[in-house]
């Protein structure tokens, strides 16, 4: 599989280690690499702007000029599916991670078998990413990535697909979450949750990244919970 991948680094002895172990990887796993180093995030957005097309980014946070994690807030305007990587040598971003949806952070001096491990998630992520769910309304076809669906609700005979636009179908919850993978949770009778989405889980609902709440039956907050560390 094809993955297109970009460095961003203003050490360029760390951007050639890493990009010699991600080539390595990528032989190893016998996939194909379009492999693309920058030394600061203002060249990398510099080339951005003709090619929005990357899968993965390996990004050191401490950088001249803007650092990593101001380069990933504005990535993460546009583009949902790239999977960022931060690369550092301290640990006090980590709070800044969870903004940007950070698939992991790799602490300097990065070893091989780490990088390999989370480069192997990153693939598995993109795999999925690829998934969609597909509605017929009003006479057409609509195919929605299951990436961008954060909760899919129901309203008597009718369910909503809550993604970057809502569509409403005249089908059944149940229907819906068999089309579904790993990453939705039914929560009783009326609602499916993308668990990617949670941001905070409390005994009487769901609190997701958009704000929204999603009311929880008696019971459910341990199951939801062990779902999400399940399926991390």
């Amino acid at each position: 599989m094809l993955y297109k991948t970009a460095i961003c680094d203003d050490s360029a002895a760390d951007r050639d280690y890493i990009e010699n172990l991600t080539r390595r990887w990528a032989a190893e796993r016998r996939h194909t690499l379009r492999l693309s180093s920058f030394a600061s995030a203002e060249s990398f957005l510099f080339h951005y702007e003709e090619e929005k097309d990357f899968d993965i980014l390996l990004l050191d946070i401490e950088m001249e000029g803007m650092n990593g994690v101001s380069l990933a807030k504005k990535l993460r305007k546009c583009n949902e599916t790239v999977q960022i990587i931060f690369i550092t040598g301290y640990s006090d971003y980590i709070a800044e991670g969870y903004e940007v949806s950070a698939l992991h952070y790799l602490m300097k001096p990065v070893g091989e078998e780490k990088l390999f491990s989370v480069l192997d998630r990153a693939a598995d992520k993109l795999r999925t990413n690829e998934k969609s769910l597909t509605l017929e309304t009003g006479g057409e076809m609509i195919r929605i990535p299951l990436y961008q669906i954060r909760y899919i609700d129901v309203h008597q005979n009718y369910t909503t697909v809550h993604a970057k636009e809502n569509i409403t179908v005249k089908r059944t919850l149940g229907e819906l979450y068999s089309e579904l993978d790993e990453r939705f949770f039914r929560v009783g009778r009326s609602a499916i949750v993308n668990l990617t989405c949670v941001a905070r889980v409390a005994k009487t609902d769901l609190h997701l990244t958009d704000g929204t709440l999603i009311p929880l039956p008696r019971g459910a907050a341990d199951k939801v919970a062990r779902a999400i560390i399940e399926m991390k």
